[in-house]
């Protein structure tokens, strides 16, 4: 115990929280830099800061140490800069859940060697005396890395975000129908715009600051009140979903963009229909006003941008050259220059007033979605599938993060930053500046789709999108070797991705099943292949191989399962019951039954011997993603897309208890060796600690993105986790002997 939490709880309730609130601005204006660095340095004050007053006014005690007269050293002001960086880029998760503080600050500050950070991190670690999970390595990003801030609240797809002209507030739009007003400085959500009726697309903010409009798939735009969150007026006129909405330099007019291929022209005030653009013949995505106000373009998904008089309604020119949809427009503050954004993977600039293509932009892998422009036209940002955003300027740089699509991107008016939107659910804010970009975390560069350990808990094997399967020491956290898939798609022309991972128990072979339609047996000592299992025919989703070793079951999404001869080869015998693809099979201890998940929202139970279907488990409301059998082989334990586990008694085929916690769909289970706890992993970024016994949640970890997979090694408390971004996660469970105590 520290001496500050020592003297702290010696103190009343109200002097505690007076002491927590006033002591750094004390010792900040006193001049004490030394006593500030030290309390700022203490676990025990941030964690307590943290409880009673929240995470906005633990980061705000940093920036004493920075905006005041205290006198510390280089390396002081470092580690205070790098524990903010860290608290601030968790903040979104502490909002949520403080009892992750300890874990995350090891989980950005671990690879750090500063003295201070190192003591503080080792305080944070002896801190916990319940069940948690620890990071055995510094996996999550680091502050400096990547997004200042990440703002979470909508519950689906993120689709556009605006930015206000005072820079203090910004809007975003949603699949989940809504719009949310955050604070840009704190990251605190507002208040949510409530009104339309299917997704909202994207928002736009007048030049007063006091009204916004957003546009919706319900073939609607509306007008808000920004100060109190109150809906204005609707504008109707269009037959098919708004997809973009453009505010006039004076605020009076408004420019729409169309599913029903048109452009309209409102005005604010009235909410009249003021004209109606004609001339694309595809769908209209994007819409950008010129500073002036007298002109338009507009982007199409017939490959074209086209420069519209908004006085009177007419196109002046199309712009071609885009081999693909045309997807966002902006145009430079002088209005000489415009960029365009497209699936082709490229962006255009082009001269607006010669109304002619200058030069093309490349550098994104995958299709476009949206461009903004720098206040001072000096640099632009770029938003993509490829799940990054690119900033345009002297030089190229890449902002790494969102682990799915980017959908929108907005600069704020000082240019200093910009807010991201994606598909990933969340909103993360940049520091454009910024010339640090996220180092190469342990793991593949897309998605891990499964993770297996060997029985002696020594190793561990991920597969990923990114077509390798990667042989880890999980004693060290640290890669081995790396088995590239060679598998082509006849389709497509590229490399297949592996789906699926088991590992025999031995240890010595390892079976991988594929998105090609075949599983590999691999010898894991010499890293070779050793034959391939061809039989299924769609993507092979989940392999499970038996306790003798000598056969494995493969499920697939050609709704079969499929009994294999590891020695031989052969196909053994093929179960079928499913109407769903089938997503995940687990098989006993004894070997004789196995279980299997499927999209048909049901389980089943089979015996291995006859392949004969023995139950149907029904309960899920949705996709049955994973299962798991507990070491008695009595309980199974599945994992769906409904958000909920189940408990089931294998022999009865009953439902013993539904397990809720997570806030998105279940990727993931495994069962400790013992049988008493189970570990799951979601799609809400989090992995969590289930009590079997109790059915209670005991402990949980927000990472960077959605966790996909998770294994449990035979020791109980070794963990592997992999997400959706490619990282490969080696987690400690602590504090299990005290939940047996407990039990």
């Amino acid at each position: 115990m520290s001496k500050f939490k020592e003297r702290l709880g010696k103190l009343s309730p109200k002097k505690r929280l007076y002491a927590l609130e006033t002591l750094p601005g004390h010792l900040a204006q006193s001049v004490q830099g030394e006593r500030l660095h030290q309390l700022l340095t203490d676990f025990d004050f941030i964690e307590a800061k943290l409880d009673a007053v929240g995470v906005q006014g633990l980061i705000e005690d940093y920036d004493l140490a920075r905006v005041s007269d205290v006198l510390l050293s280089e390396g002081q002001g470092e580690s205070l800069g790098l524990i903010q960086g860290a608290i601030r880029k968790s903040a979104h998760v502490l909002e949520m859940d403080k009892t992750q503080l300890a874990g995350h600050l090891l989980g950005r500050l671990l690879d750090f060697e500063v003295p201070e950070i190192k003591g503080m991190l080792e305080q944070a670690r002896q801190s916990k005396d319940s069940v948690w999970l620890r990071l055995l390595r510094g996996n999550l990003e680091r502050p400096g890395e990547g997004c200042l801030r990440t703002l979470v609240g909508h519950t689906s797809e993120v689709y556009g975000v605006a930015i206000a002209p005072d820079g203090k507030t910004a809007i975003s739009a949603s699949v989940d129908k809504t719009l949310k007003i955050w604070d840009t400085q704190t990251g605190r959500e507002l208040r949510t715009l409530i009104g339309h009726i299917d997704w909202v697309i994207a928002v736009a903010i007048a030049p007063d600051g006091k009204t916004a409009i957003s546009a919706s798939r319900d073939k609607t735009l509306k007008i808000w009140d920004t100060e109190i969150g109150a809906e204005l007026r609707t504008l109707i006129g269009h037959t098919n979903g708004v997809n973009a909405v453009a505010i006039a330099p004076d605020g009076k007019t408004a420019i729409s963009a169309s599913w029903d291929k048109t452009l309209k022209i409102w005005d604010t005030e009235t909410g009249a229909e003021l004209k109606t653009l004609i001339g694309h013949s595809d769908c209209v995505n994007a819409v950008a006003i010129a500073p002036d106000g007298k002109t338009a373009i507009s982007a199409s998904d017939d490959k074209t941008l086209k420069i519209w008089d908004i006085e009177t309604g007419t196109e002046l020119r199309t712009l071609t050259n885009h081999s693909h949809s045309v997807t966002g427009v902006a145009i430079k503050p002088d209005g000489k220059i415009a960029i365009s954004a497209s699936e082709d993977y490229t962006l255009k600039v082009w001269d607006t007033e010669t109304r002619t293509e200058v030069r093309t932009l490349r550098g994104h892998t995958y299709s476009l979605t949206a461009v903004a422009i720098a206040p001072d036209g000096k640099t632009a940002i770029s938003a993509s599938k490829d799940n990054t955003l690119k900033v345009w300027g002297t030089e190229l740089r890449t902002l790494t993060g969102h682990v799915n699509w980017v959908n929108a991107v907005a600069i704020a008016p000082d240019g200093k930053t910009a807010i991201s939107a994606s598909w990933d659910k969340t909103l993360k804010i940049w520091d454009t500046d910024t010339t640090t970009e996220v180092r190469t975390l342990t793991g593949h560069t897309m998605e891990v789709n499964a993770v297996a350990i060997t029985p002696d808990g020594k190793t561990a094997i991920s597969v990923s999108r990114d077509k390798t399967l990667k042989i880890w020491d999980t004693d060290k956290s640290t890669e081995v070797r790396t088995l590239t898939y060679y598998t082509k798609s006849p389709i497509v022309g590229y490399t297949i991705p592996i789906s699926v991972v088991a590992i025999t128990p031995d240890g010595k072979t390892a079976i991988s099943g594929s998105w090609d339609n075949t599983l590999k047996i691999w010898d894991t000592d010499k890293s070779t292949e050793v034959r391939t299992l061809t039989g299924h025919v769609n993507w092979v989703n989940a392999v499970a191989i038996a306790p003798d070793g000598k056969t494995a079951i493969s499920a697939s999404s050609d709704a079969t399962l499929k009994i294999w001869d590891t020695e031989t080869g052969s196909e053994l015998r093929t179960l079928t019951s499913h109407t769903g693809k089938v997503n995940a099979v687990a098989i006993a201890p004894d070997g004789k039954t196995a279980i299997s998940a499927s999209s048909d929202a049901t389980l089943k139970i089979w015996d291995t011997e006859t392949g004969s279907e023995l139950g149907t488990l029904t309960g899920h409301t949705r996709e049955v993603n994973a299962v798991a059998i507990a070491p008695d082989g009595k309980t199974a334990i599945s994992a769906s897309r409904d958000k909920t586990m189940k408990i089931w008694d294998t022999e009865t085929g009953t439902e013993v208890r539904t397990l809720t916690g997570h806030t998105s769909w279940v990727n993931g289970v495994a069962i400790a060796s013992e049988g008493k706890l189970a570990i799951s992993a979601s799609d809400d970024n989090t992995l969590k600690v289930w009590d079997l016994l109790s059915g209670n949640e005991v402990a949980s970890f927000s990472g960077d993105g959605a966790f996909m997979c998770c294994a449990i090694a035979a020791d109980g408390v070794t963990v592997v986790a992999g997400d959706r971004s490619g990282r490969v996660h080696f987690l400690r469970l602590e504090g299990v002997k005290q939940l047996t105590v407990d039990s």
